[in-house]
């Protein structure tokens, strides 16, 4: 479930995606949308956001 201002509720959640944008160096809603996107395995969310970094960095 999300807050009024569109961010998770849930702790875990929040904790995976503040860890998530820390270490790939992407935002935080970011992080969020690709947890909902693929779920909370790890490897699979450090693979797709790292994907998900260059390519935004290539399209600038």
């Amino acid at each position: 479930m999300t807050t009024g201002d569109g961010r998770e509720d849930d702790p875990g959640i929040q904790f995976l995606a503040r860890s998530l944008a820390k270490e790939v160096g992407i935002s935080e809603a970011e992080a969020r949308g690709l947890i909902k996107l693929i779920g909370t395995d790890w490897n699979s969310l450090v693979r797709e956001a790292k994907i998900w970094k260059d390519l935004k960095g290539s399209a600038s």
